[in-house]
């Protein structure tokens, strides 16, 4: 197995799906197999980019859709809006009826779905208390006990607690959780000189 594919959006084959619908099977062409991702192209503005459905089936995945290209209408259980390039639109609920359309053509609209069994990585939680470690340290302490109820021997949690008691003047807290977290992960000896 390759350790890595690539494929441009335009060189996935184009398929006719259910009405309108042009889809383009992300995941059967990469051989994904983590989660559910797929491609769909309207070349002609009011063609689906979203068949209507629900995910209330055996799968109950939860959807995620991103708009890459032009402007795509959401309709979500009756409530209607429009979602240029950049947006997302997530769907936890599997029983929500959904469905888009082209507003321009070209509109293209990728989805990834599945069951809710994901656990974010430590990382996340780091990134998201280091931010806030200035500004907001309260917020940032709030960040890290979630991602330790979560993650508790993480050492990137263990390290940025230790860069927020620093900061915040608690020396003995800061060593502390230094330490564990180089005991955790010796190569992070090496960045705590430098922060």
């Amino acid at each position: 197995m390759p350790r890595y594919r690539t494929a441009h959006l335009d060189d996935i084959p184009a398929l006719p799906g259910p009405a309108t619908l042009t889809w383009r099977p992300v995941r059967h062409h990469l051989g994904i197999r983590a989660f559910g991702t797929n491609a769909y192209t309207a070349e002609v503005a009011g063609h689906d980019v979203v068949e209507p459905h629900t995910e209330s089936t055996d799968l109950a995945h939860e959807e995620l859709y991103f708009v890459a290209r032009g402007v795509a209408r959401f309709t979500i259980d009756g409530e209607s809006f429009d979602a240029p390039a950049g947006t997302y639109v997530f769907l936890p609920e599997p029983e929500a009826h959904r469905h888009a359309v082209a507003v321009e053509a070209g509109t293209t609209v990728l989805s990834f779905g599945g069951p809710p069994v994901f656990t974010p990585s430590a990382w996340e939680w780091t990134f998201r208390a280091a931010a806030l470690r200035a500004e907001d340290p309260a917020g940032a302490r709030e960040v890290l006990a979630d991602g330790f109820g979560v993650h508790p021997e993480s050492p990137s949690l263990h390290y940025e607690l230790a860069c927020l008691e620093a900061h915040q003047g608690h020396r003995d807290a800061a060593l502390a959780s230094l330490a564990h977290a180089i005991e955790l992960e010796p190569r992070l000896r090496a960045a705590a000189s430098d922060d």
